[in-house]
């Protein structure tokens, strides 16, 4: 009986670790002040933070769980509150204002490829019209800031947006997912997809 609760114990510990650890990472983001690079400013009115790059320019409402401090070119932030949920959003949010500052100075990327035969994807300013096997081409408009490129089956998204890019590469990929067999269909590069073996025919 001893054994069992031991063991018992031990599990919760475990289990109770992960749930946590998680925010113990998060917030140790948040305790790292972000030091906005040379062409980058900041502005922080209202509850909206502004920065501006070479790229471009994002903004995020941020919620009122998270105090934000600017002083000069430096960016701290605080739990406002002592609860799990404010100190759990303090380093989720240093994080997304970390990745507005590489997008406005560096950007993001994602490229995937398509394969299979006739299938093809063809870029048209803010579309991209793609053949993938079915009765007729498939067309998805990129949202505002994010831009397409094609070039013998590689598909480029790029933007300053991080969930923008990465959204619509998804929404590309979710067109024609690649399939276990031979692998058709349109996947990241450098993506590991699962191959199964085809079914044999009895001879």
């Amino acid at each position: 009986y001893l054994l069992v609760k031991q063991r018992v114990k031990r599990m919760s510990v475990a289990r109770n670790s992960s749930l946590f650890g998680n925010h113990t990472h998060m917030s140790r983001l948040g305790k790292q002040p972000i030091q906005l690079p040379e062409k980058v400013t900041a502005t922080y009115a209202e509850g909206v933070l502004t920065i501006k790059g070479p790229k471009g320019e994002l903004s995020r409402t941020i919620k009122n769980d998270v105090l934000v401090t600017l002083e000069g070119s430096q960016l701290t932030f605080a739990p406002a509150k002592n609860t799990k949920e404010s100190k759990a959003l303090w380093g989720t949010w240093a994080a997304h204002v970390r990745n507005m500052v590489t997008g406005v100075t560096e950007g993001f990327k994602k490229v995937l490829e398509i394969e299979g035969v006739g299938y093809r994807a063809e870029a048209q300013g803010n579309k991209i019209k793609i053949l993938a096997g079915f009765s007729h081409p498939v067309e998805l408009v990129a949202p505002k800031g994010v831009e397409i490129a094609t070039e013998k089956g590689v598909i480029t998204v790029t933007g300053i947006d991080v969930e923008a890019v990465g959204q619509f590469a998804a929404n590309i990929r979710g067109v024609k997912e690649p399939e276990p067999y031979k692998g058709k269909g349109i996947h990241y590069v450098g993506e590991y997809i699962i191959r199964k073996q085809g079914k044999k025919g009895v001879a």
